[in-house]
């Protein structure tokens, strides 16, 4: 008896507060944030829907999440952009109160060879996907108490280096190291900061520009034959977020299938 009340004592001293059942979740009108919106919204969790540029899309990931009794809100901000980074932030505080979770999903993929004729490429796609991610990460840090939970999206494309992705592994490249980088400025506050790396997965964003041959290609790159879903990409965030991922810090978690 002794034993056991020692174990359960011991249990309950290091387990890490859940988080406060508000999250924002960037790029969350489509594709792999859309997924993750639902998800977490399923999972009992406030959403701040951010977008970009299509409030329609957005709104219809608003009153997905309404229509099984949800509480969810649109908040048009551009992540590049410090001032509506901010204002995110605010206008989630406003609607819902305290935030316990940031998962940041926004991203854009243009792929361009590494020469000088694609620079303006390169910095269009840094300025959206590791500017975007330090500011989100940054504004996120300020807001969350004790039990919060930061996630960004990388890729593992990175350990693959095709042709062309330059811009996007590098920029996807620089998250990974804030993920690691901000885990140990939070030390002590009982905050977790991770990044989840999909695979191919089939989406509006990485099915553009890609020809028939491509995809069938890619489908095939991993053990198990197929591309991934957005919501498989969902499960692991909830898992991440949940009571039971409070243990999970500093980490780059590769949903891949096996492709990386």
């Amino acid at each position: 008896m002794h034993i056991k009340e020692t174990i359960m004592s011991t249990s309950k001293s290091s387990t890490v507060p859940p988080p406060v059942r508000t999250a924002i979740i960037t790029g969350a009108s489509r594709g792999i944030g859309r997924a993750i919106a639902l998800r977490l919204a399923a999972d009992g969790f406030k959403i701040a829907v951010n977008y970009s540029g299509n409030a329609a899309r957005a709104q219809e990931v608003v009153s997905a999440i309404e229509a099984v009794g949800g509480e969810a809100v649109a908040v048009r901000a551009d992540v590049s952009q410090a001032a509506d980074v901010q204002r995110l932030f605010a206008t989630t505080q406003g609607a819902f109160g305290a935030i316990g979770v940031v998962v940041h999903s926004a991203g854009v993929m243009t792929l361009a060879p590494i020469s000088p004729e694609s620079v303006e490429t390169f910095d269009r796609v840094v300025e959206t996907n590791l500017r975007g991610a330090f500011l989100v990460l940054g504004q996120a840090a300020q807001k969350l108490q004790a039990g919060g939970r930061i996630l960004a999206l990388s890729t593992s494309v990175i350990a693959r280096a095709f042709p062309e992705y330059g811009p996007y592994i590098a920029a996807k490249a620089g998250v990974e190291g804030l993920v690691h980088v901000l885990a140990n400025e939070l030390r002590g506050r009982d905050i977790t900061v991770n990044a989840i790396a999909p695979g191919p997965v089939a989406t509006e964003l990485f099915l553009k520009g890609k020809t028939d041959e491509q995809i069938a290609q890619l489908s095939k790159a991993s053990p198990l034959e197929r591309l991934g879903q957005p919501e498989d990409i969902a499960r692991v965030v909830s898992f991440l977020v949940g009571a039971d991922g409070g243990w999970v810090n500093s980490q780059i978690v590769r949903v891949n299938g096996g492709f990386a």
